[in-house]
């Protein structure tokens, strides 16, 4: 559509529809990390990335931010439409995502990224990405 060659009227319009039919028939990707804006987010964010191996809580958080868990948990939902717990749980998903892409075994991705297992990680993982770390693994 978006290229320079001369395309008939009628073979636009039927290009157009196709990429509409190919669009809403796409599955709709249900794993999402919204970008943080708040600053007290950012730096708490950072934290957490550092080690996510750690389980840090809301209340953990709060101690480091020196805010109360109940202000951080209306900042994240403000921020990101999801609570806390799921954000972490996003976040962890998308390392593993890189982490597997460059060819780290599942084992050793969900060590790195904090799960306490392996079947842990895939039962929390295949949900979010629609597939085993396994399978995605070999398809990147």
């Amino acid at each position: 559509m978006t290229s320079s060659s001369s395309r008939s009227p009628a073979s636009r319009d039927h290009l157009r529809r196709v990429i509409v039919d190919e669009i809403a028939s796409a599955a709709q990707e249900p794993l999402h990390l919204p970008e943080l804006r708040d600053p007290r987010l950012q730096a708490l964010a950072r934290h957490v990335e550092a080690d996510l191996a750690s389980p840090l809580s809301l209340a953990a958080l709060g101690e480091v931010a020196g805010l109360q868990s109940r202000t951080l948990s209306r900042l994240f939902r403000q921020e990101t439409g999801m609570g806390y717990r799921q954000w972490r749980l996003q976040l962890r998903v998308h390392h593993a995502l890189v982490l597997l892409a460059n060819g780290a075994s599942v084992t050793d991705t969900a060590a790195a990224c904090g799960w306490a297992s392996t079947s842990q990680f895939i039962e929390q993982f295949s949900p979010l990405v629609g597939m085993t770390p396994g399978k995605y693994r070999r398809l990147s």
